[in-house]
Parts: structure tokens; sequence; C-alpha cells
């Protein structure tokens, strides 16, 4: 397996770029980390306006980037690490499941009591901490996740405007209610710190098992 070393703070379009581009000619999975700017995420089927607050994310200059993957809208910024995995198998429900599951594995390594769902989120005590989201091409499957380290979820709340029926359905009236912030539960020290801490582990778990 490769470790790709991106620089972080690009625009989030780019490094969605980057895993198109490895996906083209990929021979051996390849898996990285990055940190980006303030960003809204949608998924491919997702309306905007549906999803967001479209005037709150021009104003404090949030961009907003929709992905070719399926999955629900989250916020990123530099207190959220951003995970990208893409592999030549094609088998991509099985390699999705098994990626989360490994990325929980992590996590517990780390000393964080992470378990992941049918959903494919990872929960830490009840609460969302990463949601990740598919694509397969005809050559290779593209993961790439979320994982809320030290996120200002003041702006998150902001910026995302989920319908009132998709917080019933995770019991919660609001969506700082459903996440929480790894750094609140085991402080390891700055993003940058965790992300390498986070990368050379899960690094080390799928060199062995995807």
């Amino acid at each position: 397996m490769r470790t790709a070393i991106l620089e972080n703070n690009q625009p989030l379009a780019w490094y969605l770029e980057q895993e198109h581009a490895i996906a083209q000619t990929i021979s051996e999975p390849t898996f990285f980390t990055w940190i980006a700017p303030p960003t809204v995420i949608y998924g491919y089927h997702q309306v905007q306006a549906q999803e967001m607050d479209i005037a709150y994310c021009q104003a404090q200059g949030i961009a907003m980037v929709q992905r070719h993957s399926g999955g629900g809208c989250v916020y990123a910024d530099r207190g959220n690490v951003m995970l990208s995995y893409i592999t030549p198998n094609t088998h991509s429900e099985q390699v999705f499941a098994d990626f989360i599951k490994q990325v929980a594995c992590a996590l517990q390594q780390m000393g964080y009591p992470a378990v992941s769902t049918e959903h494919n989120d990872i929960l830490v005590d009840g609460h969302k901490v990463s949601g990740s989201a598919c694509q397969a091409l005809p050559n290779a499957t593209i993961i790439h996740s979320t994982m809320l380290y030290d996120v200002n979820f003041e702006v998150l709340q902001r910026a995302l405007t989920p319908s009132k029926e998709k917080l019933e359905k995770h019991a919660v009236q609001s969506v700082r209610q459903r996440v929480v912030n790894l750094k609140a539960i085991k402080d390891i020290g700055s993003t940058e710190q965790f992300r390498e801490t986070l990368q050379q582990t899960i690094t080390n778990i799928l060199g062995g098992q995807i």
C-alpha cells in the first residue's frame, strides 16, 4: 500500500481532484489524510439549498463543494481531518465496510472507544465523530471520510441545515447534539499532531489487512 503525502490547506475541491487523478492509473491501494479550509461538502444527489445556509456560508467565506460520491452533507474546517482511501479493488461495498471498521480500530488503538455503524458512521460514546462516502468507478473505489477532532461546532451548526425529519431519525434536536470532538474525549495535541498519529495508525492497519 502507498501512503501519499499531500500539503494541507489547499481548497477542498483540489483534494477531490487528486483522488480522481490517483484512481485513473491506480495499481495499489493509496491512503492519505489532509486538512482543508472551512468547507461544506454535500453529496452527489443532494440539493444544495436544502442542506446548508448558503447566505451564511457566503458571508463567512465557507466554500461549498459537491462531491461525486453519495451520502450526506458535512462541514469541515482546520479542526477536522479528512481521510482518502483509493483502491483498485472494485468490490466497493465490501471495501467500504472494511475500511470503516479499520478506521474505528485505529481510533481504538489511539485510546478512543470507537464503534462503526451500519450507516458507515463512527461513534464515540454514542456521538458521531466520523462520516464517510464511497464512489465506485469501473477500475477503482474511492472512499473519503471526515474525522472531528477540534471542529468549530458553532459554525458547523449554523452552516448545516438538515431537515427536522433527518434529525428525528437520529433522536436529536440539533446537529450539535449528535456530534462530538475527539479532542474533548482525549487530547493528543494539535489537529496536525492528531492527523499524523491517525495517518500512521490507519496506514499500519490498512497495509496488512485491506
